[in-house]
């Protein structure tokens, strides 16, 4: 199974601990599922992290395990989708996990998570995709 995973949801697993997004996290880390990254979502985690003053030894790990590349596929190739209008920033997620051919985006984003859907791709929030 394919994910891409919302800049919200991976800080909340920063910021949180006990909550569902860490859980998400962790289930990653055992090889639950494939995280589906760009090299754009990646910026932006590296950048809202940063600014939320988690530890750079912190971020530094998290961007650790992506080199790595377990259970990771980076995405280097993405078509531009222009289906966010209020906040076209988001459709980056969106451009990921089609070009992944992911089946699901988790996110708290109430731009995402109002489409539900996009083609085959569901949109879910940290709860929904752990009750699958």
């Amino acid at each position: 199974m394919k994910v891409v995973i919302d800049t919200n949801v991976l800080v909340s697993s920063f910021q949180n601990p006990d909550g569902n997004p860490k859980k998400i996290i962790d289930m990653w880390k055992r090889g639950d599922f494939i995280f589906c990254i760009s090299e754009a979502i990646l910026l932006e985690y590296i950048e809202v992290l940063d600014r939320m003053n988690i530890p750079k030894q912190k971020i530094k790990e998290m961007a650790e395990l992506f080199k790595m590349r377990a259970y990771v596929e980076i995405i280097s190739d993405t078509i531009r989708i222009d289906i966010i209008k209020d906040d076209p920033n988001d459709n980056k997620f969106i451009e990921c996990a089609v070009a992944a051919n992911a089946q699901y985006i988790i996110s708290g984003d109430k731009h995402l998570k109002a489409l539900k859907e996009y083609g085959n791709i569901k949109i879910l929030s940290p709860s929904e995709f752990l009750n699958l």
